[in-house]
């Protein structure tokens, strides 16, 4: 795309780009079905003006707005020649990433087109791989580091990411058994009123696990390894007084984790062997009183060698839109309020419900 000075709009600072859609790529792969990516890009530039005619694209607009429109179609390009398809979703985070680069809000120099293109797993026709450039960093950190944290909240990837990365690892050798485990600690349920054995009790807690590794395996496979020992899936009282050797080991739901538990479970690291602890601190639910090991062992490690922290946000959510707008009025109404999870901070609220 190469933008060129306005010959229609005398104003200062407004230009015009025009871009040329190689034959190779049908238009319909740039505009979406039903011009639906164009009206994406419309939305986010309400100013320039945007034109199609034949696989020429031209936009005419303020300067640097016009900049921004021929770097999104630029990254599209990139995107494209991969053969992966470019979604309503990918586009509006590819303009979230080059307006926040724009402003100075992003630390990094990734672009979109290398968050979106960077592949974990390929599985039953689907491909993984992160959405946000903090995903992005989170799964480059789990590469680099023996023991990462994801921090953030629910519908960010933490823990699908993690297992992405742990089956990969596992398919290419690096370790020989995969550990999934969560503390037995539930959103005001207990599991000793649920019926039967404790496996039976313990078994839909940790059904998110297993949900995730059915996207990622073939299911068939899934009982063999587990009878095989190769994928262990265990609440994390299960874990006290061993040494996990040779494995990628994932902990769910920290932010459930006493500091007791949390120092137990960081001790269990052997030899070859690589650990990665999920959690959401603004869901603890955890009895009054009981400290978070999540919340801690950020100040505990901070700066410690080959431990990483991974943080996430509401602008991370993969999940259904409204999922972010969720979180982020949850912590507005916190901040205003001077509560947690919607309730007084140590204390009752004024339904009963105790603080988290």
């Amino acid at each position: 795309m190469t933008q060129t000075p306005t010959a229609h709009t005398p104003a200062q600072g407004q230009a015009r780009a025009q871009f040329t859609v190689p034959a190779q790529h049908p238009m319909v792969t740039v505009l979406g079905s039903g011009d639906a990516l164009l009206r994406v890009i419309e939305k986010a530039f309400p100013a320039a003006d945007i034109h199609v005619r034949g696989n020429e694209i031209s936009a005419v607009g303020d300067a640097s707005e016009v900049a921004l429109i021929q770097r999104m179609f630029d990254e599209m390009m990139l995107v494209l020649r991969t053969g992966q398809p470019m979604t309503e979703d990918a586009v509006e985070r590819s303009i979230a990433m080059l307006r926040a680069s724009e402003n100075g809000e992003s630390d990094g120099e990734e672009t979109p087109a290398e968050v979106l293109t960077q592949n974990i797993l390929s599985s039953r026709g689907r491909t993984i791989r992160p959405k946000t450039l903090n995903q992005k960093r989170y799964v480059d950190a789990i590469d680099k580091h023996t023991i990462v944290f994801g921090i953030g909240p629910a519908g960010t990837g933490k823990t699908y990411l993690a297992m992405a990365k742990a089956v990969q690892a596992l398919q290419s050798k690096q370790v020989t058994r995969i550990i999934l485990t969560r503390p037995a600690v539930e959103a005001g349920e207990r599991l000793g009123f649920l019926p039967g054995t404790l496996y039976e009790k313990i078994d839909p807690y940790l059904r998110p696990l297993y949900d995730a590794l059915h996207d990622m395996l073939d299911p068939d496979s899934i009982p063999r390894l587990m009878a095989a020992g190769t994928i262990e899936v265990a609440p994390l009282a299960y874990m006290r007084g061993r040494t996990l050797n040779d494995a990628f080991i994932i902990l769910d739901e920290a932010q459930n984790t006493s500091p007791e538990q949390m120092k137990m479970f960081l001790t269990r690291l052997g030899f070859e062997s690589k650990i990665v602890i999920t959690g959401d601190v603004t869901q603890v639910d955890l009895p009054n009183g009981t400290k978070s090991g999540l919340r801690q062992v950020q100040d505990i490690l901070d700066g410690v060698p080959d431990v990483h922290f991974s943080r996430l946000s509401s602008h991370d959510v993969v999940r259904h839109k409204l999922v972010g707008r969720i979180v982020d009025a949850y912590e507005e109404y916190d901040n205003q309020h001077g509560t947690q999870n919607g309730t007084h901070k140590g204390g009752r609220s004024k339904s009963g419900h105790k603080g988290k």
